[in-house]
C-alpha cells in the first residue's frame, strides 16, 4: 500500500532544496542545473509566460535562448510546499513582479523517479494583475 503522508519533514526538507537550487539557477542560467531539474521525457510539460513547452526537447531549447538576467521576481509573497509520501510533491510560489503592478504565480509537480532522484515533471508559470485578487 502507497503512503500519502503529508508533508513528511525530511522530503519537504529535500524537495525545498531542490527548489531553491532551481531559483538560484534561473537567475544564474545554468541550463545544465536547469535540465537535471526536469523529467527528460516526451511528457514533460512547462508553460511559462513566453513559451509552451511540450517535452523536455522544447523546454531545453527555450532554456537555451532565454537572455541572462534578473528574471521577473522581485520578491516572494508565500511559497506553499505539499509532499504527499516519500515520492510526490507540489511547489507553489506566489511573487511579486519585477516593475509591474502584477502578481506572478509558480507551480511545478515533483516525483522522485527510481533511477532520477526528484525530477519536475509539470510547471506552470503565469502573472495577473494585483487588483484581480486584493
Amino acid at each position: 500500500m502507497k503512503d500519502f503522508t503529508p508533508n513528511i519533514p525530511e522530503i519537504v526538507a529535500e524537495v525545498r532544496e531542490l527548489f531553491e537550487r532551481y531559483e538560484a539557477a534561473l537567475e544564474a542560467k545554468d541550463v545544465a542545473v536547469l535540465d537535471a531539474t526536469f523529467w527528460n521525457s516526451l511528457h514533460t510539460i512547462r508553460y511559462a509566460l513566453h513559451e509552451n513547452g511540450y517535452g523536455f526537447e522544447a523546454i531545453h531549447k527555450h532554456r537555451v535562448a532565454r537572455p541572462p538576467g534578473p528574471g521577473i521576481k522581485e520578491r516572494r509573497i508565500r511559497l506553499e510546499i505539499l509532499t504527499l509520501g516519500r515520492d510526490l510533491a507540489t511547489v507553489n510560489l506566489e511573487f511579486k513582479v519585477r516593475s509591474h503592478d502584477r502578481v506572478g504565480r509558480q507551480g511545478q509537480t515533483w516525483v522522485r523517479f527510481p533511477e532520477h532522484g526528484w525530477k519536475v515533471v509539470a510547471a506552470h508559470v503565469s502573472t495577473v494583475s494585483e487588483k484581480s485578487f486584493w
